[in-house]
């Protein structure tokens, strides 16, 4: 597996990580904790050293899920979560970044995780009550007393980064970027180069709708979280289904598969950039971790580039009320 450094932060990681959220969060139904792990470990023998998790995935449950599953080779393996969400009987009830709620939740995720450091500690999404130079200073504190390695954050605008940045250096930035939403091309990534700040792209296959399994009538569960996202409302699934047509003509041309294409496209953006696929079938796994071998040229860049200006992309990617928690 080739090696990745998060920007300049000195973090060095597997070009592809793992999402653990939809093990037990969002895409139910969940298959039984003992496959998981297996899957989990069966990551690391194959050159996966970035795990990715969060307190508010369960909640807790897939912190535990990590922890559990890592233990065994906690050493060889960089591990990420996230704080920032209030949690009250289980369930999310807003955002908390307060100084002491994070000290809180840190303490949390080293237990579930059955570790004594956190490799790499996002704050999961802005919070627009707290200060962020009072959170960047809380995980600064968090570095100086060994509890926590490398500072992160999701969903953040350019002005966060750089008040943030000026306090504590961020290592990496995590939010969603993909064939199918581009938007960090325009004013995060510029940035990102500018500060050197790698980037973490969740959802870099389009929370499923990018490997082709997913057509305008395919059932989902009624507890999934994608029910909620107008992107995949059916009349907007069949319209997008114009950009996986595209994906599977060009894998046909690599010998690949559209998820291989869709991870090969972005790690072909930068050098810094570390994208973070979720599955729990060993066989997606495999097929997303031979994306890395998979090589884009200028003119392939070029290429997708133009037929993506002719595909205009159907539907919101949140719902209302996560479009609300998205710092710009």
């Amino acid at each position: 597996m080739q090696q990745r450094s998060l920007g300049n932060s000195g973090l060095q990681v597997s070009a592809m990580g793992l999402g653990c959220m939809g093990m037990s969060f969002s895409y139910p139904p969940f298959p039984p904790k003992s496959e998981m792990i297996r899957l989990i470990r069966t990551a690391v023998d194959e050159g996966i050293t970035f795990f990715d998790t969060a307190e508010v995935y369960g909640p807790y449950a897939n912190e535990e899920l990590v922890g559990e599953a890592l233990e065994p080779v906690r050493r060889q393996v960089v591990i990420a979560t996230k704080f920032g969400f209030e949690i009250q009987d289980g369930k999310m009830v807003g955002l908390n970044s307060r100084p002491e709620h994070i000290r809180k939740a840190v303490e949390g995720s080293l237990k579930r995780l059955r570790t004594d450091v956190i490799d790499l500690l996002y704050q999961h999404r802005v919070d627009p009550q707290v200060p962020i130079e009072d959170v960047a200073g809380t995980v600064k504190d968090l570095i100086q007393e060994g509890k926590v390695r490398y500072f992160g954050l999701s969903e953040a605008g350019v002005k966060t980064i750089r008040r943030a940045h000026a306090v504590q250096p961020v290592a990496a930035l995590q939010s969603e970027y993909s064939l199918w939403w581009r938007e960090p091309e325009i004013e995060i990534l510029p940035v990102l180069e500018e500060l050197g700040i790698g980037f973490v792209p969740f959802s870099p296959l389009g929370k499923g709708f990018l490997t082709g399994a997913i057509k305008e009538d395919t059932p989902l569960d009624p507890n999934d979280f994608r029910n909620t996202i107008p992107r995949f409302k059916e009349e907007n699934r069949k319209a997008n289904l114009a950009l996986v047509a595209l994906l599977e003509q060009i894998a046909r041309e690599k010998q690949a598969t559209p998820a291989q294409i869709a991870l090969a496209w972005l790690l072909a953006q930068k050098p810094w950039i570390v994208p973070i696929p979720g599955t729990t079938k060993l066989h997606r796994l495999r097929e997303n971790i031979g994306a890395v071998n998979i090589q884009l040229s200028a003119e392939d860049l070029r290429q997708i580039r133009e037929a993506l200006s002719k595909i205009p992309i159907q539907g919101e990617r949140y719902g209302e009320a996560q479009q609300k928690q998205i710092d710009r």
